[in-house]
């Protein structure tokens, strides 16, 4: 009997399963797609970066200077979630040369890195990410290729082949039909100024099937623009909206049958009708090492949104190869869905390509981020990595025997060695990963990390912070014919003098703002604090637990030591031994203590109640500090690992030289920088104005200023000028 039911109850689940995705009709389809679709981007947020790096040709060598600018999808705005960024360059081949973390302060994050000077010439990939993020890799991630140089290595050019699809300015749009074997099809004609026209065809079967009912649903990157109930009209309905709906971006066009099934999608793009404008007042010309004065001026509504980070500024030698995409093309299509900006506009600015070429592309376009059928099936999924807002995560695996079982539902430990006892604890899950919490800021943390309960062959294995999943390319050409351009001779020999002579961009580091919360033992106040220094110095610590501690004993035993404690309450000795930790770090072993010089034990803590941390639970804590206060006296285990640990790295500002003094001026160090000013953080004043000074350099040539920034708001804006040092 039981055989035979069991097809019919796997039948009956498949059918209830299906049933709560989509066979459950609301009363309001209307308002069931709203709320689906806000529970999605609520649970479900979308980060985007864009990197403003100081060039896009460098020689091997070189300083990167780059900001960082962290943008909430929704709205555009900077977004605070995420404090770091993880910045990568990768090879030609997509492998890792430069790591590095970047902190981020109100969605903003300037780095600096330097490229090693024996990289070969060749197309590299500067990218970043999130934490969370990294979810969504690789398509959810920054990336940007740059060109290197190296004169000096006779190895060939190496460049990347990808796949991204580019703008051609010939393409031609007609109404770009939808079709599904739903019974409905979608025409959307986009051709019209102030109209968007809707055109829904349905089939005789769809009409009945639904009760010639269905709805209309546009979203603008996780905005929800309009939803409506529509009837149709015989088989061709149309339905006509203002434009004035539709913000600018890529419009997400979705019809629902009565079952709130998506039967029909479209995607257009709706040019944004008006652009903040930055204007620039400054010399046209400048002489070398003349003072280079840039006044800028933004609308009376932009300065009170801005704030010391939302602007990075770069002046460097003029190539008429600035083929990156600024700020306001890159987000018009992030990296949501799937296509490289960087190969869709280059050479073309968006605001000279007719909206319909744009549309023409958007064809074959899906989100990546925002999928009906993962908004409609109910519960989000379960995301491995977290928004880092206030900490770092630190991951691992917790291995056994050979290195590739799992141990699961173990404690494992992070301690802090110090005079001050730090204590986390956390529980593998079934796969034998674990995870901490570090508080960010740019010091050498020193860390021990350990599983509670030691088995054989046990040890842990910490996971990189950093993604491994790359974005491929088709093919890699060896491009022994790619002739080099003028003037990256002329950027080799100026990099060259500078090495000769030591001079540096580089600065002091950039001091980040984070706040430093007052380190406490995780114990508190202990029930006895022995200061050694109060007492004669005793011997051993078996006379020193003897003589100088209340309730607690350590005692030679046949099989070795055994520290205990009385509960203070009832004097019985617990069953269970204490705790034992030397400067802040768990030992397992008594005799770790008993071996242990009283000559070097500065202080003893002792905690002789019982004690929880979370669902840890102490029978009493015997925590040995001595006066180095660094785990150093002790001889680490093998199943425990130290890390010297640095969450974010460390930031350096740009400094050029100053010629305002008339020694300067008459210097005999030459002066040939490429770039010639990078600033990561310009503000302007209350009046809507900022004036950058900086002096040019021995190098006569054109240059490029660059400017991006965004508003509190989520307005995006860029600049370009040329000025030329003669």
């Amino acid at each position: 009997m039981k055989k035979k039911l069991r097809p019919a109850v796997f039948f009956l689940i498949h059918i209830l399963f299906l049933h709560g995705i989509y066979g459950q009709i609301p009363a309001n389809m209307t308002d069931y797609l709203r709320q689906k679709f806000l529970n999605y981007t609520t649970s479900v947020p979308r980060e985007e970066i864009y990197i403003h790096s100081d060039r896009d040709e460098y020689i091997s060598g070189e300083d990167l200077w780059f900001n960082i600018y962290l943008i909430d999808r929704q709205s555009f705005k900077p977004s605070s979630g995420s404090k770091i960024a993880y910045f990568e360059l990768l090879n030609p081949e997509n492998r890792p040369i430069v790591q590095k973390r970047i902190l981020l302060e109100g969605g903003f994050g300037p780095g600096q890195i330097v490229l090693p000077d024996t990289l070969s010439s060749g197309i590299y990939t500067i990218r970043a990410y999130t934490n969370w993020m990294k979810n969504f890799l690789p398509v959810n991630c920054f990336t940007k290729d740059i060109h290197i140089y190296n004169v000096f290595s006779s190895r060939s050019f190496k460049e990347k082949i990808n796949s991204g699809k580019k703008i051609s300015k010939s393409a031609s749009v007609d109404n770009y039909p939808s079709t599904s074997n739903t019974g409905l099809t979608l025409r959307v004609d986009n051709l019209k100024p102030d109209i968007l026209e809707i055109d829904v065809v349905t089939d005789e079967k769809y009409s009945a099937e639904n009760k010639n009912q269905f709805y209309l649903f546009i979203q603008t990157h996780g905005n929800i623009n309009y939803v409506s109930s529509e009837r149709t009209t015989d088989r061709f309905t149309k339905i006509f909206i203002n434009k004035n709906q539709l913000p600018a971006g890529i419009n997400q066009i979705t019809v629902f049958n009565t079952k709130g099934q998506p039967v029909g999608e479209r995607f257009i793009y709706t040019p944004e009708k008006e652009n903040t404008v930055v204007t620039i007042h400054s010399a046209d010309s400048s002489g070398i090492r003349d003072k280079i004065s840039l006044d800028f001026a933004f609308p009376d509504a932009i300065p009170n949104k801005l704030n010391s980070n939302n602007l990075s500024i770069s002046v460097v030698a003029g190539t008429n190869n600035q083929l990156f995409p600024d700020i306001n093309n890159y987000m018009i299509f992030g990296t949501e869905y799937g296509l490289s900006p960087e190969d869709i506009f280059k050479g073309i600015k968006i605001s000279k390509i007719a909206p319909e070429i744009v549309d023409s592309l958007l064809q074959s376009a899906k989100s990546n981020w925002l999928d009906w059928n993962a908004i409609l099936s109910g519960d989000p999924p379960v995301y491995k990595y977290k928004i880092e807002t206030e900490d770092f995560y630190l991951s691992g695996k917790l291995l056994t025997g050979d290195q590739k079982e799992k141990d699961s539902d173990r404690y494992v430990l992070l301690s802090h060695p110090g005079k001050i006892a730090d204590f986390q604890y956390t529980r593998t899950d079934r796969e034998g990963n674990f995870g901490f919490k570090i508080k960010i800021d740019d010091k050498v943390n020193d860390l021990i990390i350990q599983p509670d309960e030691v088995t054989k062959n046990q040890s842990v294995n910490i996971e990189s912070s950093f993604s491994d999943k790359y974005l491929k390319s088709e093919r890699l050409v060896d491009s022994i014919s790619k002739s080099i351009p003028g003037y990256i001779s002329t950027w080799s020999v100026n990099h060259q003098v500078r090495k000769i002579y030591g001079t540096s961009s580089i600065g002091e580091p950039i001091k980040p703002d984070i706040s430093q919360p007052k380190t406490r033992r995780f114990y508190g106040k202990p029930d006895q604090e022995l200061n050694m220094k109060d007492y004669i110095t005793l011997p051993v610590m078996q006379e020193v637990f003897f003589e100088l501690l209340v309730g607690v004993f350590l005692k030679k035993e046949k099989s070795g030591y055994e520290i205990t404690i009385s509960d203070p309450e009832n004097k019985k000795v617990y069953e269970t031994p204490p705790a034992l930790f030397v400067d802040g770090v768990k030992v397992i072993d008594p005799s770790v203590i008993a071996g242990l010089d009283p000559e070097i034990v500065e202080k003893i803590d002792v905690i002789r109640e019982r004690y929880f941390v979370g669902d840890y639970f102490f029978y009493g804590i015997v925590n040995i500090i001595t006066k180095a206060g660094d785990f150093s006296n002790v001889t680490l285990p093998d199943y425990a690992i130290r890390l010297s640990y640095r969450v974010i790295e460390k930031v350096n500002s740009f400094i050029s030289p100053d010629y305002s003094s008339t020694a300067m001026k008459k210097n005999r160090i030459p002066d040939f920088r490429n770039t010639l000013y990078w600033n990561p953080s310009v503000k302007p004043n209350q009046d809507g104005k900022a004036t950058v000074e900086f002096w040019s350099s021995d190098n006569k040539a054109d240059y490029l200023i660059n400017i991006q920034g965004i508003t509190k708001d989520g307005k995006l804006f860029s600049f370009q000028k040329n000025i030329k040092v003669k």
